[in-house]
């Protein structure tokens, strides 16, 4: 019996992958850096520091610190700024439903995510009341594949992590959830099916 899901936020609960990749995209023309949805593949599942790092090793550059995290900023601002509209017309299918039953049935919930934006876009969404806790880029210090952003989703429940279920669309998610001794299922990306424990191509199929 699953007493608690850990949900990756990006790809899972919400597709704001469009978003990011049009940020990123903003990043590598100011960089002269080509930059096309393949290459976004590279990204996915990493915190923004990692991203830029890889972002960069597509042309062998490097950047002082200072013009890194200045960088790093002005991402964020174009991510932010294209969730103006986000609403909850945006979460993906079958999400609400997963909550709803977890709640009937008395499952845990919460949010292991790369993203340090991830409360904001539950409050956008008017999702956050769901969530026991969420555990977001801001409150780790070992960002995926280090499975420590679910082991302190996990925690926050007071669940081990043979207890929970972690749902994720990224490999270095599912690299993480393993890692840390969890169930993994992947969400939305056939990429990863086979790295996963389960898949699902959307979550109208998830049972508990």
């Amino acid at each position: 019996m699953v007493k608690g899901i850990i949900f990756d936020l990006d790809g899972v609960i919400v597709n704001t992958e469009r978003n990011h990749f049009f940020a990123w995209k903003r990043i590598a023309e100011r960089l002269d850096i080509d930059f096309d949805e393949s290459d976004n593949e590279l990204l996915k599942g990493l915190n923004r520091r990692d991203s830029l790092e890889k972002l960069l090793a597509l042309k062998g550059g490097t950047l002082e610190e200072n013009l890194f995290d200045d960088v790093l900023d002005k991402k964020n601002r174009f991510y932010l700024n294209s969730l103006d509209k986000l609403s909850r017309s945006d979460i993906l299918p079958g999400v609400v439903d997963v909550l709803n039953s977890a709640r009937e049935n008395g499952v845990s919930l919460s949010v292991g995510s790369s993203s340090k934006n991830a409360k904001f876009i539950l409050d956008k969404l008017r999702l956050s009341e769901y969530f026991e806790i969420v555990i977001d880029g801001n409150g780790v210090t070992s960002p995926k594949p280090h499975p420590e952003v679910f082991l302190n989703a996990a925690k926050g429940m007071s669940l081990d992590p043979a207890e929970c279920v972690v749902l994720e669309d990224a490999a270095s998610g599912v690299e993480a959830a393993k890692a840390g001794g969890f169930k993994v299922i992947g969400v939305g990306n056939p990429n990863i099916a086979s790295l996963a424990d389960d898949y699902l191509s959307d979550l109208t199929t998830f049972k508990f």
